[in-house]
């Protein structure tokens, strides 16, 4: 009886050093994807204003990863606009892993704050009916970021995505990786790029 209850008590034990070490697949959809193909969904920041030919982060991504990535970034996009050309640019090219970068541009246009994160939901729901995992790249603006950033979290929660909480921190104000005030330089995509791989590589 007693080697049963020790036994029992080691497996528990084990079962919470798991969670402790290895919790980020907790909740997590999609962890063993289904597509073929990494695509990076997005703005500006994804279609690389500001960068080098062949520097953008998506490129930079590919180099780092082994494997082509697909570029589907827009300038200038809203969460809205990126909706609209989900399927035709996105869904229909097979994903596998999906990193997003939106919300940008609808905090710098006054979108209410509600509006654009029932976008970026139906988006993320939309791809990971596919079998996709999917990564989200958050924004953080100081005084001006209508709590964005906190949407950004529950909205992961909610999904079961993966979230890098502020894409732009040590990047943003820092005139040795910024090409202009809101995009990054070469440098700046880099750093970008690592932090996605840094992510994705345990599900490539």
């Amino acid at each position: 009886m007693k080697k049963a209850v020790i036994c029992i008590f080691a497996v528990i034990g084990v079962a919470a050093a798991l969670y402790l070490f290895f919790p980020s697949e907790k909740g997590i959809r999609n962890v063993k994807p289904l597509g073929e193909t990494i695509i990076c969904f997005g703005d500006s920041l994804t279609s690389g204003t500001g960068a080098s030919f062949g520097m953008d982060y998506p490129s930079q991504l590919s180099g780092l990863i082994g494997q082509p990535v697909l570029n589907a970034g827009f300038p200038g996009d809203t969460t809205e606009a990126a909706l609209k050309r989900l399927g035709k640019d996105v869904l229909s090219q097979s994903p596998k892993i999906v990193l997003i970068t939106l919300g940008g541009n609808d905090l710098k246009n006054g979108v209410p704050k509600d509006e654009a994160f029932a976008n970026l939901k139906t988006i993320v729901e939309g791809i990971q009916a596919k079998g996709a995992l999917v990564v989200v790249g958050g924004i953080s603006v100081p005084l001006l970021g209508r709590g964005f950033d906190d949407e950004y979290k529950k909205l992961c929660e909610q999904t079961g995505s993966l979230l890098i909480p502020n894409l732009f921190e040590g990047i943003m104000g820092n005139e040795d990786l910024m090409s202009d005030p809101i995009h990054p330089n070469d440098k700046g995509y880099q750093i970008i790029a690592e932090r996605f791989y840094g992510v994705i590589r345990g599900y490539l």
